[in-house]
């Protein structure tokens, strides 16, 4: 009974976030401090190997059939994905975390990382059929829908005021590390 209502009470805790998403608070050192979009103050040790990559606008334009990216979408009224965000990958990033999956960004949102197999454009936006090694998803993206590519970028980006998205893991004595941090150029937030 105790490993029953052990196992229950695991059951019912958060998952522990794999990411976040705030603004730089400041960097010292390898300390990374993010103000979480809820308020949390967060401090991340940077990984030697860290990567960072800048984010910057593009338009819905530059999606082009053939184009590796990544959406969030949540369902429309009707069912049909609708894209709360689009990122598309440079070429060096394609196959990046391929497929579709539950997403943290919105309730009921899902991530769908794939190759853009065909493009319909009419006057509300963009239809989008991607495929991915599993399965395929059509995805409606509105013309306000924020585009964003990737970019090179280092730890210098990282400056107070900067919007982020870092992705982190719990080290075993409880502190947090990220190896992997997106950040927005000229004042933009990472919509993802």
């Amino acid at each position: 009974m105790v490993t029953v209502s052990t196992l229950y009470a695991l059951a019912q805790q958060p998952p522990t976030p794999t990411r976040v998403r705030g603004t730089v608070e400041s960097v010292d050192g390898d300390t990374l401090a993010v103000k979480s979009r809820s308020g949390e103050d967060v401090k991340l040790h940077m990984a030697g190997n860290m990567v960072v990559l800048g984010l910057t606008k593009i338009a819905l334009s530059d999606i082009k059939v053939g184009s590796f990216i990544g959406t969030t979408t949540v369902p429309g009224p009707d069912g049909t994905p609708k894209a709360v965000e689009v990122h598309v990958f440079p070429e060096n990033m394609r196959g990046t975390g391929e497929g579709s999956r539950p997403y943290d960004l919105k309730p009921n949102s899902s991530m769908t990382n794939a190759t853009v197999a065909q493009s319909v454009v009419s006057n509300d936006g963009h239809t989008l059929l991607v495929k991915y090694k599993d399965g395929e998803k059509k995805v409606e993206v509105a013309p306000d829908t924020p585009v964003v590519t990737y970019v090179p970028g280092d730890k210098a980006d990282l400056k107070a005021g900067a919007k982020v998205i870092a992705f982190m893991k719990k080290l075993p004595d409880g502190s947090l590390e990220t190896d992997r941090v997106s950040v927005g150029r000229d004042g933009l937030t990472p919509p993802m």
